[in-house]
């Protein structure tokens, strides 16, 4: 009994922030990429980034706010020449997306925005 309310009361705690359960020089989930790959294109614009990720069959895109915190509207588009494209859009705090599409031997365009200011790429890993 006394085991599970421990558990429980760590895991509140770890949730509103009062407590690291990571060591020292570990990076937090927040600083990690959410897209798997190395990042091959990152395009910044006024209110946040656009980081592009690749895969040997795969490609990934995220937008980030620069400030985040506070609700506002995001989105994050990624789309294979020849094919649909991938959209993450709606109210969040600091991403939209990881959106991901395969990509071998194919270009992709990648778009995002963040509170009405958005940045693109054109046809990019051909």
């Amino acid at each position: 009994m006394f085991g599970r309310l421990l558990r429980h009361v760590l895991a509140v705690l770890a949730m509103v922030g009062a407590v690291s359960l990571t060591g020292p020089g570990v990076q937090s989930a927040e600083a990690m990429s959410a897209c798997a790959g190395r990042p091959v294109k990152t395009v910044g614009f006024a209110t946040g980034e656009l980081r592009v990720y690749k895969q040997r069959q795969y490609a990934c895109a995220m937008t980030v706010a620069k400030n985040p915190g506070t609700r506002r509207a995001m989105s994050v588009s990624l789309q294979p020449r020849g094919g649909r494209a991938a959209v993450d859009k709606g109210d969040f705090t600091r991403q939209a997306g990881p959106v991901t599409v395969h990509a071998l031997n194919r270009c992709v365009r990648v778009s995002g925005a963040v509170a009405g200011k958005s940045a693109s790429t054109g046809w990019i890993l051909c």
